[in-house]
């Protein structure tokens, strides 16, 4: 399995509109960060989670040649605008590209993207088989892919284990019957916002790694990071299997 992180950055990217604090981080170019998204490669299989504004740009630089699943986690725009680029994908597929989140994202969507369902579906838009998805599916007889409800404030979305790979955005608080669907994970991806101060639908960067080292998982990443959060003085002080992810980091487990 080969892991593509295409975005690691919070809603409103690094640096943010207008450059606004790019001064203060380093020439470091992990430092910039798109919106989160990541791209698996799996059994011959082309998986993704998320499309954020940066899609385009993010599928150019990864060569991205097909789409065969689409996992989202929410509808926040920062994971779902991008789907409208999609469309590329459901053309060299012939047939909608298969789609799994929660029923409310699902509804979400419908509403956003109105012009891609129903009788009066704009020509040449996104086609997308959205399925709500509440327990663990095969993609195939070697791809299982689990639903991992955690809580972004009040909201309730997804995160996603696709085999020993788990994968969770924009979290506050992990319940305990989720936790036990992610533990055996051989590699985390966990949202982790800043150092401080702690804020009330994310997780900071201390928060995080209080809960990755209570999952004992040998290899985690974190992602959605903001502007005040340095790539390498943060990893000098993280946990040797703590690192952060950066855009176009790839992985294989």
């Amino acid at each position: 399995m080969k892991i593509t992180f295409l975005g690691t950055g919070t809603s409103m990217g690094v640096p943010v509109a207008g450059g606004f604090r790019r001064e203060k981080l380093s020439h470091d170019p992990r430092n910039e960060r798109t919106r989160c998204s990541v791209w698996i490669q799996v059994h011959g299989k082309s998986i993704l989670i998320d499309a954020g504004p940066e899609f385009r740009i993010q599928s150019i630089r990864s060569r991205i040649k097909k789409i065969d699943h689409f996992l989202i986690t929410h509808e926040h725009m920062d994971h779902v605008s991008g789907i409208d680029d999609l469309r590329v994908y459901s053309y060299i597929n012939k047939a909608p590209i298969p789609a799994y989140t929660s029923g409310q994202c699902i509804e979400s969507i419908h509403k956003r993207f109105d012009y891609m369902f129903g009788e009066n579906k704009y020509p040449g838009s996104t086609s997308l088989d959205l399925t709500e998805v509440t327990t663990s599916f095969k993609l195939d007889e070697k791809i299982e892919v689990t639903p991992l409800p955690v809580k972004h404030g009040d909201l309730d979305i997804l995160g996603f284990r696709v085999n020993d790979f788990s994968y969770l955005t924009d979290v506050k608080h992990i319940p305990d019957e989720t936790l036990e669907l992610i533990k055996g994970s051989k590699v985390i991806a966990l949202s982790a916002l800043r150092w401080e101060p702690e804020h009330p639908t994310h997780l900071s960067i201390p928060e995080a790694v209080e809960l990755l080292e209570s999952l004992n998982v040998p290899e985690a990443y974190l992602i959605h990071m903001n502007s005040y959060v340095d790539h390498e003085s943060t990893n000098k002080r993280l946990p040797d299997h703590i690192r952060l992810a950066y855009d176009m980091l790839s992985i294989e487990i």
